[in-house]
């Protein structure tokens, strides 16, 4: 073997393990359920509902199983607020001028906001059930004016499509309208449950879940999956250059012995 080849050779040994730990284009290609994608939303306040408050929330959702952060601020104290992804409608919070006026006030409920947002798909309770029959487990939601919400929770094959196709919407409930620090009568009955206030159930804040800037990758791998890919390609490019190298030493070196 000429010096020549045992170079060539030694070249495309390095090559391979760095192809070898390279994700490929078919490892990347997982079905649209599995593949795993991060959510973000600013949750802004209903004014017309005398809310000032405001919040965030992120999900990572992989399959079904969704990891949920919820922080807002400025609600009302020592109450529950109730906190939902709500589906399939159009993917977005309603505007305000979709308020209606009820007991000689203006102001939105819940049902005013459906068409815009949907309907519930998940209950972000604190335990237990999370579906949508836990909708109005007031105590099982965060509590207080300021909320860090933080739970790994499964969703239905529904609510998880509808996220993935950019139709959730993250609706946080409970306001203090008249401001006299609890839910009270002043609105009426609930439209959802007539057993509660209407201030327990209207909206006060709401945020579209939308994909989060393109170029991060969940678990800190330093760069984007694109990069990483595009990577991937060069390696195998320069892998394949170096082998048709190291045969054509080869071939020469023979011809000449």
């Amino acid at each position: 073997m000429t010096k020549k080849t045992a170079c060539a050779l030694a070249a495309l040994a390095a090559l391979a393990p760095a192809v070898a730990l390279a994700p490929s284009a078919a490892a990347d290609d997982t079905s649209g359920h599995d593949k795993a994608i991060t959510l973000h939303a600013t949750l802004n306040p209903f004014k017309v509902n005398n809310v000032n408050g405001s919040g965030t929330a992120m999900v990572h959702l992989e399959g079904n199983k969704a990891h949920v952060t919820v922080k807002h601020s400025g609600l009302l104290a020592g109450a529950p607020h109730a906190q939902h992804f709500h589906i399939n409608a159009k993917g977005v919070c309603p505007p305000e001028t979709v308020a209606k006026e009820r007991n000689g006030k203006v102001f939105l409920n819940t049902t005013d906001g459906a068409p815009f947002y949907g309907g519930i798909g998940t209950s972000l309770t604190t335990t237990g059930d999370t579906s949508p029959a836990s909708g109005l487990a007031v105590d099982r939601f965060p509590v207080g004016s300021k909320v860090h919400y933080e739970r790994t929770v499964h969703l239905s094959d529904e609510a998880a499509k509808s996220l993935r196709e950019g139709t959730g919407v993250v609706v946080v409930h409970g306001i203090d309208f008249n401001g006299n620090g609890k839910y009270d009568d002043n609105l009426g009955p609930s439209d959802l449950d007539p057993k509660l206030p209407s201030e327990a159930t209207n909206p006060a804040l709401c945020g579209s879940l939308k994909m989060a800037a393109k170029g991060a990758v969940h678990g800190g791998q330093g760069g984007t999956q694109e990069a990483i890919n595009t990577a991937a390609a060069g390696a195998g490019a320069a892998l394949i250059v170096a082998a048709g190298a190291a045969y054509g030493l080869r071939r020469r070196t023979a011809r000449q012995d």
